[in-house]
């Protein structure tokens, strides 16, 4: 649970860094984002699942 938990808290720490460093252009990203398509960002979440899961599988193996 501890190493979860570490994880856990390294994912927050990557997620919210793009937030505090670069707030306006985090902002001009995510107006382009809205005009993708849905099926471009359900591809593009798969693709990052994926990879995720190829990464725990290496990592633990």
């Amino acid at each position: 649970m501890k190493f979860f938990l570490c994880v856990l808290g390294m994912v927050f720490i990557f997620e919210g860094l793009p937030y505090v460093a670069f707030p306006g252009k985090l902002k001009a990203y995510l107006s382009r984002l809205l005009a993708l398509p849905d099926s471009t960002l359900q591809f593009m979440g798969l693709i990052a699942m994926l990879v995720g899961l190829l990464l725990v599988y290496f990592g633990r193996s």
